[in-house]
């Protein structure tokens, strides 16, 4: 549980398309990583070093500080067994906690019925960007969307249908294929007007907000930005949600994962240090992740989908640091061409829900599996 005496609060930025965990934090003392990636490999004098094995990438240079100063989990080898390699079947099954049959409730909502099971705060949970995640959906409870809090509320009764809209049929052109029309349209029917009256009242949070913090003008920064700006309003959020992408680095890897994390880092950089200019940051905790890892050997221009991925646990309450162990990239230990996973995205889950937010994770992940200590 939270040690604070504020309402913990969870940021999750999802690396949408799968993050290369092996440029990402790069074993950069390994040979094998030079054997397996003769492209895009990252030369080792240009890794961020972390150690004497591992390093950051070079674009993540503004996330370094972050991690020195104890404010920063890397908790290696995430992910699942028998990973199927499928963008919407891997996602799907880190937003229901379901790898084995195909889920319609996501961890997040049912997290947001038991923090607030007589839907009191539309705003409970708030989503940044122009989609409804699936990890946040459950029948009846409401979360609040936006897509840009930049210009909602700018044109009252036109942007924000335009955004409603966008939302809305992005949801439905997703998850329709999958779940079904029928399963999509109960769903809107249920909580699609109090999902969107949620962010009527968001407008409200750019008036209340000054800060001389200077975003980057990138789309993850506005989204962070926004729900910096939400956080400091005192609306009561509890969970917030968004994404950046696509990392889906088949072709070209060097230049395209470079801006990415440049962008996700910068952002990321600024938020945390918008939260301390502030002192707002001590109650909030931020969960990245990536639906997978990729392949440990290059195609000759990026990397194919792979398993194992890492994912990173940020704030003020984190106890920094590396959790779990970097799998094996020796080849008679790769499956299919991959690290193989040894820390249950579950698990990970288990650690923010529990020792976090105060809840019984059990119901929410659909099962036991093992925490890691990264909080305080």
């Amino acid at each position: 549980m939270a040690n604070t005496s504020k309402d913990p609060v969870l940021v999750v930025l999802q690396l949408t398309g799968g993050n290369d965990y092996l440029n990402t934090v790069i074993p950069y003392a390994n040979p094998l990583y030079r054997d397996y990636r003769p492209v895009v490999g990252i030369p080792a004098e240009q890794v961020l070093a972390l150690d004497d094995s591992v390093g950051f990438h070079p674009a993540m240079a503004p996330l370094k500080p972050v991690y020195e100063r104890g404010d920063m989990a890397i908790i290696h080898g995430v992910g699942y067994p028998n990973a199927p390699r499928s963008h919407f079947r891997s996602m799907d099954i880190w937003h229901t906690c379901e790898p084995n049959k195909l889920g319609t409730e996501g961890w997040l909502g049912r997290a947001t019925r038991e923090i607030d099971p007589h839907k009191e705060n539309v705003l409970t949970t708030v989503s940044f960007g122009p989609s409804l995640f699936r990890a946040l959906t459950l029948p009846g409870v409401p979360v609040a969307c936006v897509d840009n809090l930049d210009n909602y509320g700018l044109l009252p009764g036109v942007s924000e249908q335009r955004q409603r809209a966008r939302i809305l049929q992005w949801f439905a052109h997703m998850y329709s294929p999958a779940i079904g029309s029928g399963a999509v349209m109960d769903y809107l029917g249920q909580t699609g007007l109090d999902t969107l009256q949620g962010a009527d009242v968001l407008k409200d949070a750019p008036k209340k907000y000054s800060s001389t913090i200077k975003y980057p003008e990138t789309p993850i920064a506005k989204k962070l930005k926004g729900i910096a700006q939400v956080h400091m309003a005192n609306f009561g959020t509890r969970i917030f949600y968004c994404d950046h992408g696509s990392f889906d680095s088949h072709s070209n890897q060097h230049g395209m994962h470079d801006k990415l994390w440049k962008d996700v880092s910068e952002g990321v950089s600024s938020f945390f240090d918008d939260l301390q200019e502030h002192g707002v940051g001590d109650n909030v905790v931020m969960l990245m992740f990536s639906e997978f890892g990729r392949r440990a050997r290059d195609n000759g221009s990026g990397t194919d989908h792979g398993s194992g991925g890492v994912a990173f646990v940020l704030g003020e309450p984190v106890k920094g640091g590396q959790y779990s162990e970097f799998p094996s990239m020796k080849n008679e230990h790769l499956e299919q061409g991959d690290v193989v996973p040894n820390h249950d995205f579950r698990g990970l889950y288990s650690t923010l829900l529990e020792d976090w937010m105060g809840l019984d994770a059990k119901p929410l992940v659909g099962g036991t599996f093992e925490k890691l200590a990264y909080l305080q």
